[in-house]
């Protein structure tokens, strides 16, 4: 698929460190409450890691208590790419960034005590956060 940005493999492998590499080109998962981002409690934005666009507000993210950054709404309908993911014997729904197609993580229907009944789990590595204060 065609994204309105796209880089070689080498030019992500130059831009992001291994590690984010590992998470947003191939899809890998950091640990369950080891991201920087997990207790960010401050009013900003928070962007993709590999293009820069926004892709949630903090007013969308919630404690769900799963390990990751947790978020009921991507600040745009059409900022994220929502795939089916059938890896590791399971059925889950991938969410990438729609300009560059970085894995962020994934989204579950399992937060009925939001607005939207959404959990977007997002990996800490694949965003970014500047903050509105």
């Amino acid at each position: 698929m065609g994204y309105e940005v796209e880089k070689t493999e080498e030019q992500w492998r130059e831009e992001l460190s291994e590690f984010e590499y590992h998470v947003l080109r191939e899809a890998g998962t950091e640990r369950a409450y080891t991201g920087e981002l997990l207790e960010e409690g401050r009013v900003g934005i928070y962007a993709c890691k590999g293009c820069g666009t926004e892709l949630f507000r903090s007013n969308a993210k919630f404690d769900s208590h799963c390990g990751w950054p947790s978020f009921y709404e991507p600040q745009d309908g059409d900022a994220v790419e929502l795939i089916e993911d059938r890896s590791h014997g399971m059925v889950r729904t991938e969410v990438r960034c729609a300009k560059c197609g970085c894995h962020l993580g994934h989204v579950f229907e399992d937060a009925p005590q939001t607005p939207t009944g959404d959990r977007f789990c997002i990996n800490s590595v694949s965003i970014t956060f500047s903050s509105a204060e």
